[in-house]
């Protein structure tokens, strides 16, 4: 599914409306370039559990918990990672459960330790805003798609 973002608030409305479909137990890959909006997208995401404080890339400190009504997300950066074996040092897989969220920027540093996605978000430059695509990667991500049947009958601009 592919749909175009004119601006911050349409990236910041996908991530609302991801929230909105995106079940507990879900690992979300967000995917591009640095300044393409992932951040922004869990900005949004975040914004439409309940989180009202600011959202930063935990660039650093590779994640940043959000403790919300559901559960927890987890917001993971691994742009600075240098190995992914170091994932098992910060414990990667006590972060999964059926009570989190876990939103990924840049999972392909954590090839071969994390899970597999259950939805990956890609977003791209557009001559004027950006491009995102959705793609289901196993069946929460299907089913998430599913549920999104509304943004799926917007025109998709180019």
């Amino acid at each position: 599914m592919r749909r175009h973002l004119p601006d911050a608030a349409a990236t910041e409305a996908l991530g609302a409306r991801l929230a909105g479909v995106v079940p507990w137990g879900s690992v979300v890959f967000l995917e591009g370039d640095l300044g393409s909006g992932k951040t922004t997208l869990i900005r949004g995401f975040l914004g439409a559990l309940g989180h009202h404080g600011p959202v930063r890339s935990p660039t650093y400190a590779l994640v940043e918990p959000y403790a919300l009504a559901g559960g927890t997300v987890y917001h993971f950066d691994l742009y600075r990672l240098s190995d992914a074996e170091e994932l098992e040092y910060i414990g990667i897989r006590d972060f999964f459960g059926p009570e989190a969220i876990c939103l990924i920027e840049w999972p392909e540093r954590g090839a071969g330790i994390l899970p597999r996605a259950d939805l990956r978000v890609q977003l791209s430059y557009a001559a004027l805003g950006r491009n995102a695509w959705l793609v289901a990667g196993a069946g929460a991500g299907t089913a998430a798609l599913e549920a999104m049947s509304d943004w799926r009958a917007m025109p998709a601009k180019t």
